[in-house]
């Protein structure tokens, strides 16, 4: 039972680096929704300021981002709001996500974005994995 109590604390643990992370995304989302001259970071680096269109698609990334945190705190059972199953299948599909989104900030044009973004969809991806596995 003990081992039991260490895996259960494992995957909370990594749900909770998971919602960080993507807390911090959230937030680099909202800098570039209000036109902050952040976009190297993101959407492929091609503008400093991004153009209407891509502050649009930060805002929609911001909601993303809640509902896959959701999904990475009920799977644990940290926020009960899903049924099991549901929550499983979802954590899996955002831990698939994530994984696809190292290769496409790896893939980015933007040296920064690369630089940045990649480690932090890989933290992501790593963290989403151990929660859908648990």
């Amino acid at each position: 039972q003990a081992k039991l109590e260490g895996i259960v604390t494992l995957v909370q643990l990594a749900a909770t680096a998971a919602c960080l992370v993507l807390a911090g995304l959230a937030v680099l989302q909202l800098l570039l929704a209000i036109g902050q001259p952040l976009g190297r970071l993101a959407w492929g680096g091609q503008h400093d300021v991004l153009p209407r269109n891509l502050r649009i698609g930060s805002v929609v990334a911001i909601a993303l981002y809640a509902v896959f945190a959701l999904v990475l705190l009920v799977r644990p059972g940290m926020v009960p709001v899903l049924p099991a199953g549901v929550a499983a299948i979802a954590a899996w599909v955002v831990a698939a996500l994530s994984v696809l989104a190292i290769g496409a900030n790896a893939a980015s044009r933007s040296r920064p974005e690369r630089l940045t973004m990649t480690p932090v969809a890989a933290v992501l991806a790593l963290c989403s994995i151990i929660v859908a596995w648990g």
